[in-house]
């Protein structure tokens, strides 16, 4: 890691992290245009949100490799260019609701790689000895903060600037290419020197860890909740009650983006008290919350009320936040260095699925009508909560001695992509979590769960 870079030198890194969470952002608020103003149909502007995943996915994955071989810089500075082009074009929709696939398929494969070699990066210029966590926390108020303005803004200008489809996406993109010019004069950063594990041992690893028992049937039916109580709060919920807010629609639906959000950031360090090595208390506790969201969210659309609809976004909010809290734990135990950052990717790619919610709910709408359709996620809900439930002390992983992790190099990479409070180190970087009595009791009787109770 250079010596002479500045004390400051995270800025323009973390600068770049907001810029792609806020062009992933923005198109909550401009959904409400195209449906108000330029009538849109439901089914389309959904499939347009939904492309994003398909581009955020492979990001993710390729942007820790990429930045590894190529440099945090160089992937960093490529990323924000093709986030300003997919603005660019986003702000062509008027010509055409066809290029705006484009436009948020190539968001998201920005955002996926900024999320992944810009996270690292920021954490790499950050890193003192006095201040070792200070780097995750700005990473967390980074990604958190450009996803929140990118919303506020973009519905502040849709609601009172003129031009409201094109203009949101002319500030963004300008706005990175300024973020762009930042980071040339910022230095470079190489992850920390780890030993290098066996490439079949770590297959091994992951494929041990996305095959457990408890990855099986706790973890993986709790994933999609993640983005999927997310978006129902700021996506599927805004247009449902718009006709309560005559004349703020844009500007609203920025508010519920930005307010389920944070509320998400809010209640990690929640969900970090509520998590228990010998049980799945904190994905009961979250999936409990990701219901009671959808019955407010189903009573809101019932009533039309978006008082209702701003109490939905606060509960969704926090089940966001603590199901993905709750998710990133199990996996932290189920997988041992060097299986976790094939773990940790395969989770991330779960819990995207839940950006499928709004087209889902847009495709089945013909059937019934959205709070019916709202109940019925809560029962999927609430068959995944029973799932996880029944499993709760089941098949608890063997956790291993700090003393094993640090002779092994464990290493795991951050939760990338998705805003976290967790102190996570980047890719290469130790991570050796504390044994305590509750992981050392945890460690005991999870060989006894495993040999009388495991199915």
């Amino acid at each position: 890691m250079p010596a002479s870079r500045s004390p400051r030198s995270w800025l323009p890194a973390a600068a770049a992290v907001s810029a792609a969470a806020w062009g992933a952002n923005q198109f909550t608020p401009l959904a409400v245009i195209y449906r108000m103003q330029a009538h849109w149909a439901a089914l389309p502007v959904a499939g347009m949100f939904t492309a994003y995943l398909f581009g955020l996915v492979p990001g993710l994955l390729l942007g820790g490799p990429a930045s590894v071989r190529y440099g945090r810089r160089r992937v960093v500075r490529a990323a924000l260019i093709l986030t300003a082009v997919a603005s660019l074009v986003l702000a062509a929709a008027v010509a055409s609701q066809h290029i705006v696939y484009v436009s948020r398929l190539a968001t998201g494969v920005a955002a996926g790689l900024v999320f992944t070699a810009g996270g690292a990066w920021v954490r790499e210029l950050s890193a003192t000895p006095k201040r070792p966590q200070a780097g995750a926390r700005r990473v967390l108020y980074a990604t958190g903060g450009g996803f929140s303005a990118g919303a506020l803004v973009t519905g502040a200008l849709a609601e009172w600037f003129p031009h409201p489809m094109e203009l949101p996406g002319l500030v963004h993109a300008g706005l990175s290419l300024i973020v762009l010019l930042a980071t040339g004069f910022v230095p470079d950063t190489e992850p920390p020197a780890q030993p290098v594990p066996s490439p079949f041992r770590a297959l091994a690893q992951r494929r041990a860890a996305v095959r457990h028992p408890r990855f099986l049937r706790v973890v993986l039916p709790a994933s999609p909740a993640v983005f999927g109580a997310a978006t129902v709060a700021y996506v599927v919920l805004p247009p449902l009650v718009s006709n309560r807010v005559p004349g703020y629609a844009p500007l609203f639906s920025g508010l519920m983006a930005a307010l389920t959000l944070t509320t998400g950031i809010v209640v990690q360090p929640l969900g970090r008290r509520l998590d228990d090595a010998g049980s799945a208390r904190g994905t009961v506790t979250a999936l409990s919350t990701v219901i009671a969201g959808l019955l407010i969210s189903a009573f809101a659309a019932h009533w039309n009320s978006a008082r209702l609809a701003i109490a939905a976004a606060v509960v969704l909010g926090a089940g966001y936040g603590l199901t993905l809290v709750s998710g990133m734990k199990e996996i932290e135990r189920l997988a041992p260095a060097p299986g976790w950052p094939s773990a940790s990717s395969l989770y991330q790619s779960t819990t995207s699925s839940g950006f499928l919610t709004p087209l889902l709910l847009a495709v089945t709408a013909a059937a019934a009508p959205y709070p019916a359709l709202l109940v019925a996620l809560a029962a999927v809900a609430l068959l995944c909560l029973t799932i996880a439930a029944r499993h709760s002390r089941r098949n608890l992983p063997v956790l291993r001695p700090k003393a094993e992790l640090v002779r092994t190099g464990a290493a795991r990479p951050a939760v990338v992509g998705v805003p976290t409070s967790d102190p996570e180190p980047g890719p290469g970087e130790a991570h050796e979590p504390a044994e305590t009595a509750e992981t050392s009791s945890a460690r005991n009787t999870s060989a006894q769960n495993n040999d009388t109770r495991s199915e």
